[in-house]
């Protein structure tokens, strides 16, 4: 008898997901066990695909395979699921917001060591000779840490 399901290649053109992160998503647990066909073929069910095209969304908003387990346990649980959604988002926006004050510093320091370089090149002082203000900079930086 004929199991009905849909294949990987199909299942892989609906998701936009080639069949190696299918199969890879698999291997993680992100999807429960998949039926297969007697010539060892797997075969997804409609709620298989709506995992797959979960996982990436989840994804997007910076969501760890781990994280993403746990909100799929979450998706089809008791309740309660809506806490503990906000308890992740919150972290996850804490943690953004971190990188981004890391990013602006990072920032203000490229910016910094560029107008280092302009103001030399623009007073003439471009001879082969001469170190670079920023390389020297980096190089004090460095030797303060041993």
């Amino acid at each position: 008898m004929a199991r009905v399901g849909i294949q990987i290649g199909r299942v892989s053109a609906q998701t936009g997901l080639s069949a190696d992160a299918i199969r890879f998503y698999e291997r993680e647990g992100l999807l429960e066990s998949v039926s297969r066909t007697e010539g060892g073929f797997r075969l997804f069910t409609a709620r298989d695909v709506q995992r797959l095209e979960f996982i990436p969304q989840a994804q997007k908003l910076g969501f760890s395979l781990s994280e993403i387990r746990e909100l799929l346990v979450l998706q089809h649980g008791d309740g309660g699921a809506c806490c503990h959604v906000r308890d992740l988002l919150r972290t996850k926006l804490a943690g953004v917001r971190a990188k981004l004050r890391e990013l602006g510093s990072l920032e203000q320091q490229l910016t910094k060591s560029l107008r280092k370089c302009e103001r030399k090149l623009k007073a003439g002082e471009t001879l082969h000779h001469d170190s670079c203000p920023v390389l020297e900079g980096i190089a004090r930086r460095g030797s303060r840490e041993d």
